[in-house]
């Protein structure tokens, strides 16, 4: 059985959480190692303390293959949490290699282990997290029964005193620095991630909102289907009716019947065609002159208010549209209508790879309760229970990849925009 959504997306969630941990934590080990190579060269030839350089170094290199492997690794094998806890046991390790090399708990440099386990802390599970505070705390204890001594140079003690403070120093400075970095970018992370899911959860709710207005627009259109052709019948019967076909005005208001009822008709197929189609396979391209040209032509054909269009270079533009475009497009048409404008633009535009389909109107423009709710459902001037097409409209287009955005104008008015990418620019 398929994973619910809920469920599909929080374990995108998780493996986007930890794909960015590990990358952070990657960085991380990037300063650790310029730093550990930083303080064994500097104690070494600087300071003048002996220190077996080439298994230090060595295990220095090693954290860089590890690191530069990571790197290099595919995609699928960097995002798992077992990678996660992977990468902190290799540093645990090599951290108590090196502090092993040079004087065990002696060494100013072991409170890099209390990094380890900060890092374990934030980034893995308690079980994990509290293995890892464990492991830390055994090589603590086995680094002070055994290690290889850490050999000053043998001059006054208060030198070598000395070399100790500024060996504490800098290992305090470095933790300090590395955990304020990691930290920082790790809080960063979820601020983004708490970001996501309040989107998600949004868009869940909409989605949600979508599927019940679509069933009940199918089922409207199935019950609405047999009056309309009913009707339809009836008005052919009276066209047809010796005593009618001698009133030329009742023929006319009987002709304008029948357009409106084939008109009803149309737009319930159309419903009924984009209930069945699947979601992603009934979309295309189409240019955006003959998508805006079609719908201009209709509303000539069916509407009272005058539409000037305006292409101009976008005339030739290629977008991925479906039926829900067009219906979504018209709609907003339909809002622009109800402010009581007495004329109506619809005017495309290119931004480079982006194409604007704007509508705007010449009435009251929206109140800002609306334009801080653009796009929810059933948030509308016109009363309870209206307010479809502004959440239908953000809905396509973010289905297409693209947004919709609405604000008032200066000269009186609003504006609303649908923004999609561009697929061709003819």
């Amino acid at each position: 059985m398929d994973k619910p959504l809920l469920a599909l997306t929080r374990v995108r969630r998780e493996t986007l959480a930890t794909e960015e941990n590990v990358a952070e934590l990657a960085q991380l080990r990037w300063l650790a190692v310029i730093g550990q190579l930083a303080a064994i060269l500097s104690a070494h030839f600087l300071l003048g303390v002996e220190l077996p350089l080439v298994p230090m170094v060595t295990i220095v290199a090693t954290l860089v293959a590890i690191n530069l492997f990571i790197a290099a690794a595919p995609r699928y094998t960097r995002v798992g949490r077992g990678v996660l806890i992977a990468t902190l046991v290799i540093d645990m390790v090599g951290l108590t290699a090196q502090l092993y090399l040079s004087g065990g708990t002696g060494n100013p440099f072991v409170s890099l282990y209390l990094l380890q386990i900060a890092l374990g802390a934030i980034l893995l599970p308690l079980s994990a997290a509290t293995v890892l505070a464990i492991a830390a705390t055994a090589g603590f204890a086995l680094l002070s029964v055994w290690r290889q001594p850490l050999i000053l140079p043998m001059t006054a003690a208060l030198e070598a005193d000395d070399i100790l403070l500024l060996a504490h120093w800098f290992a305090f400075a470095m933790v300090a620095g590395l955990l304020v970095l990691f930290v920082t970018r790790i809080s960063r992370n979820l601020r983004a991630r708490d970001a996501y899911v309040a989107q998600v959860r949004e868009r869940d709710a909409q989605e949600e909102g979508v599927l019940r207005v679509g069933l009940f627009a199918s089922g409207a259109a199935h019950e609405l289907g047999t009056p309309l052709s009913s009707l339809a019948v009836l008005v052919g019967d009276w066209q047809d009716h010796p005593a009618f076909r001698a009133d030329a005005q009742l023929q006319e208001e009987l002709a304008d019947a029948a357009a409106e009822l084939q008109r009803c008709k149309d737009t319930v197929s159309q419903v009924l065609e984009s209930a069945g189609q699947a979601r992603g396979e009934a979309m295309g391209t189409v240019s955006i002159g003959d998508l805006l040209g079609g719908v201009a032509e209709d509303w000539a054909a069916n509407a009272q208010i005058p539409l000037a269009l305006d292409l101009g270079a976008a005339a030739n533009a290629e977008i991925t549209a479906d039926l829900a475009l067009r219906q979504a497009i018209w709609s907003l048409l339909e809002n622009a209508r109800e402010t009581d404008s007495p004329r109506i633009e619809l005017v495309a535009t290119i931004d480079g790879t982006e194409a604007e389909i704007a509508i705007h109107d010449h009435g009251d423009g929206f109140s800002e309760d609306i334009l801080a709710d653009l796009g929810r459902p059933f948030r509308s001037e016109k009363g309870d229970g209206r307010g479809i097409g502004l959440f239908l409209a953000t809905t396509v287009a973010r289905r297409l990849g693209g947004k919709l955005a609405a604000a008032n104008r200066a000269d009186g008015g609003a504006t609303v925009a649908l923004r999609l990418p561009v697929v061709r620019i003819g």
